[in-house]
This record gives structure tokens, C-alpha cells and sequence, in this order.
């Protein structure tokens, strides 16, 4: 689920980041494609786990579908 398009689906490419402000910023893209999209929730704190944590579980909840959000 992103915050511009709604629901994507497919061939997706996904970055998590830590943005100035220290928060981690989750964005994701049809691969290939230039437009970046912002899951819906992001962005989040960085769990004490990291940002590698997180980025994998963002990852596995995109690939178990149902509208994956950042999670809190």
C-alpha cells in the first residue's frame, strides 16, 4: 500500500533509508522505473534492531501481500 497510488503489485524494488530526522523512510518502485512511492506508515522509527531489521520485515510483509504498511 503506498500513500500516491494506493496498492501496487508485481516486480517491486524497495529501499529503506534513514532520513535526517533519524526516522527510516520506506519507498518502493515497479523495478525499472523511475517513480519512487512511500509505504503507507512510513516513515518509522528505527527499531533498536536496526535498520536491516526493519527493511526485512518490510520485505516480508510485502511478499505475504494484503496491503503491507510500515510497521510501527
Amino acid at each position: 500500500m503506498t500513500d500516491e497510488v494506493g496498492v501496487v503489485t508485481g516486480d517491486l524494488t524497495v529501499a529503506t533509508t534513514v532520513q535526517a530526522d533519524g526516522l527510516a523512510a520506506v519507498t518502493l518502485q515497479y523495478t525499472g522505473a523511475e517513480e519512487w512511492y512511500t509505504l503507507t506508515g512510513s516513515p518509522v522509527d528505527v527499531p533498536a534492531e536496526g535498520l536491516q531489521h526493519l527493511h526485512d520485515t518490510v520485505l516480508n510483509k510485502i511478499r505475504s501481500g494484503g496491503e503491507a504498511r510500515s510497521p510501527r
